[in-house]
C-alpha cells in the first residue's frame, strides 16, 4: 500500500519540530514535508487578512497539492478563513489546525474559555467555535482573554515571560469557565508548565488533537 503524505503549512518556524515530533509519535507511517511563510502573520497585524495575503494561502494550498500531499494541515489559526474559502478549489482535504479543538470544547462544556496572544487568532477560533456550536445544536458562552504582547515576547526570545502570561490568563479564566481553549499552536507548549493544583478546567491545545484526528483518518 502506498505510504500516505501530510504537507503542513506554517506561519511560524517555530512549529515545525513540534509538529515534527507529533507526527513521527502518531503518524509514523505517513510521510510529511512542510511549507513555512513567517512574513503571513505580521502582514495580517499590520494589514488584516486581506485579498492579497488570502490568495497567498491559496497558493500554498496549491503547492502543497502540487508537492503530493494527501492531506493539509494548517497550523495557523489565523489563516483559518482564508483557509476554508480556498480548500474548496483544493482537491484533497484540508483541515485548519483549531477545528478537532473547536469541536472538542463544544463537546466539553458550555462555558468556553479562549486565550490568545494575537487579535489576529482571537476572533477567528472565536468565530469557528460559535458556528461548530451552532451546527452542533449547543448553546455556548464564549468568554475570550488577549494576552497582549506574549507573542512579542516569545518572537524576541522572552519565553518564559510569554509562558507567565498564559499561565495568569489560564489561572483567571479556570475559575469560571468549563474548558479553556488555547487559540493559536505555539501556546501548547505552557500546558505542561501549569501546576495540577491550577488544572481545575480542560485546557485544550490544538497540535496533538489535530494529529490525533489525523490519525483516525490516515
Amino acid at each position: 500500500m502506498k505510504r500516505k503524505t501530510l504537507g503542513l503549512i506554517h506561519t511560524s518556524a517555530t512549529l515545525v519540530p513540534v509538529f515534527a515530533q507529533l507526527c513521527q509519535a502518531k503518524l509514523p507511517q505517513v510521510d510529511t514535508f512542510n511549507i513555512v511563510d513567517d512574513n503571513l502573520v505580521t502582514a495580517i497585524g499590520a494589514q488584516g487578512l486581506t485579498p492579497a495575503i488570502a490568495r497567498r494561502v491559496a497558493a500554498y494550498l496549491a503547492s502543497a497539492e502540487s508537492a503530493g500531499a494527501d492531506y493539509i494541515l494548517v497550523t495557523c489559526s489565523s489563516i483559518g478563513p482564508a483557509v476554508e474559502a480556498a480548500a474548496p478549489q483544493i482537491h484533497v482535504p484540508v483541515l485548519r489546525v483549531d477545528l478537532p479543538m473547536a469541536d472538542r470544547a463544544v463537546q466539553t462544556g458550555r462555558r468556553i474559555g479562549v486565550i490568545a496572544t494575537l487579535t489576529t487568532t482571537l476572533a477567528p477560533t472565536a468565530d469557528l467555535i460559535r458556528r461548530r456550536a451552532a451546527e452542533a445544536g449547543r448553546p455556548i458562552e464564549l468568554t475570550s482573554r488577549l494576552c497582549e504582547g506574549a507573542f512579542e515576547a516569545l518572537m524576541g526570545g522572552g519565553a518564559v515571560k510569554h509562558d507567565a502570561m498564559i499561565v495568569t490568563a489560564l489561572k483567571e479564566l479556570a475559575a469560571r469557565v468549563d474548558v479553556i481553549v488555547l487559540a493559536q499552536a505555539s501556546m501548547a507548549r505552557v500546558i505542561d508548565k501549569l501546576p495540577a493544583a491550577d488544572r481545575r478546567v480542560p485546557i485544550l491545545a490544538s497540535p496533538a488533537l489535530a494529529i490525533d484526528h489525523l490519525a483516525g483518518i490516515l
